[in-house]
């Protein structure tokens, strides 16, 4: 783990952003919980992207779909078979790692940066073998052959043991986008194009080799499907504009710096089964050299066809216009929530020399961070003071996620809310008594002013909401 993912997630745990999963019991590989301050800065992102995404847009619509779905969802969309990576074990160690990470993070140490993601076992084992690839964790070259192994986690609906049915936990959200199109044409009748969208859990049985929360057992997503018509408009038009509107979002208003970002195109052999073509938004994490953000792909009518196909169920569009039916295709952003928290925090990072110590700053755009604002009385042994810091914290409450910090020095309460992100900390002290006034102090320039209790809200707001 690099220097800056180590102190990012001592920093997650020590502030209660992230936690390992089942911490008491010894954890459980890849698995992560998150913390009272975690979980407000994810609800803030997702909340966010749906405002951005589905809310301000008139002709997006949003679902919530089932964790569980039936079987036959997943036999039609091509992921019991295709929804596959390639492994392989160490026979010294018992070590088990995803064949393609194997190969790229070794050409990656020699600086060369190549993707073999969909390469089949045989092409993989001969690069294996070629390079002499060693074990990470014993050094040996000594690997199993490598074989296939399906993502999706099996569970089984049911009581009674022998009549328990198989089934799956999803591995993607989009499924229950393109089993609801036909619920929703009936319901809402909607114009093309237009986009259906939903953020939840997803769940993929993955060999992963950590990095705190980059890649997990279970993940957030939030992604729509953007159907239309492609005799009236062109996919890559619509490819193009989506990919602009990705890039404002990551940019504008996760405020992630442009200058570790990039896109990077799919070549044959990785691209999906179902896509025709695919993008990935990469973020240079410190962990190696650009790793996937987000995806943008055109699934053309590969899900609603085979729907159609498998269920028996016409899931045809009808032109208002000509009565035209036809199969609509599909243009499909897809965010990781999870991904979003983490570049977040590290885009976001920073370490500044202050004049007695050092100072961690997370400069998180305002409307991002857990706590808006936080409120001290100058000193927590001076009655009248906690009195009237209790006042200004109940009115700011309400309207903000706010903090009330007593303890310490003042000088330690300003860094402690540096650390976590809260863009202005709000100080009561005897000429608040006398003037009913406060000051309030900037994170990112540590500059302070004084402003009017009455004033305080409308001051926040405008500095705050986005």
């Amino acid at each position: 783990m690099t220097d800056k993912m180590a102190k990012i997630t001592s920093l997650a745990k020590r502030r209660g952003f992230v936690f390992s999963g089942s911490e008491i019991y010894g954890g459980l590989a890849n698995t992560y919980d998150y913390g009272p301050l975690g979980v407000e800065l994810l609800r803030n992102i997702k909340n966010l992207w749906w405002k951005h995404f589905v809310n301000d847009r008139e002709n997006i619509y949003g679902l919530d779909s089932g964790i569980i779905m039936s079987p036959k969802v997943w036999e039609a969309s091509g992921h019991t078979n295709s929804f596959t990576d390639v492994l392989v074990d160490c026979k010294k160690c018992k070590n088990r790692i995803r064949a393609d990470h194997l190969i790229e993070d070794h050409f990656e140490n020699k600086g060369k940066e190549i993707k073999v993601e969909g390469f089949d076992v045989e092409e993989i084992k001969n690069i294996i073998d070629k390079e002499k690839l060693v074990c990470s964790s014993c050094g040996a070259f000594d690997w199993t052959k490598p074989r296939k192994f399906n993502l999706l986690f099996e569970t089984h609906i049911g009581i009674v043991p022998e009549n328990k049915s198989l089934a799956y936990l999803r591995g993607e959200i989009a499924q229950g986008m393109f089993v609801n199109f036909k619920n929703v044409l009936d319901s809402v009748s909607p114009d093309l194009p237009f986009g259906l969208a939903q953020s939840g859990p997803a769940f993929r049985n993955e060999i992963t080799l950590g990095n705190f929360i980059f890649r997990t057992l279970q993940f957030n997503l939030s992604e729509f499907e953007y159907f239309f018509n492609p005799k009236k408009q062109k996919w890559e038009k619509l490819f193009d504009y989506w990919k602009k509107e990705m890039w404002t979002w990551t940019t504008e208003i996760l405020g992630v710096n442009k200058k570790n970002l990039r896109w990077r195109k799919h070549t044959d052999e990785e691209r999906s089964h179902y896509s025709k073509k695919t993008e990935d938004l990469e973020y240079s994490f410190p962990f190696g050299s650009f790793k996937e953000l987000y995806g943008l792909a055109y699934r053309t009518d590969f899900d609603l066809k085979n729907h159609m196909e498998k269920s028996g169920v016409d899931l045809r569009y009808t032109d208002k216009e000509t009565k035209e039916k036809f199969i609509p295709h599909v243009v499909e952003p897809t965010f990781g929530m999870d991904r979003s928290f983490l570049t977040v925090l590290l885009d976001a990072y920073s370490e500044e020399k202050g004049k007695k110590e050092e100072r961690i700053v997370l400069k998180l755009k305002p409307y991002l961070a857990p706590y808006k604002a936080a409120v001290f009385p100058l000193l927590a042994n001076k009655p009248e003071l906690v009195e009237k810091a209790k006042q200004v914290y109940e009115i700011l409450r309400p309207e903000f996620s706010t903090a009330w910090d007593d303890r310490g020095n003042i000088g330690k309460r300003y860094y402690s809310q540096d650390e976590i992100g809260t863009p202005y900390c709000i100080t009561i002290d005897y000429d608040s008594l006398k003037q009913n006034d406060v000051t309030i102090r900037d994170r990112d320039t540590t500059k302070q002013v004084r402003i009017k209790i009455k004033e305080l809200v409308e001051f926040l707001k405008e500095k705050i909401e986005r």
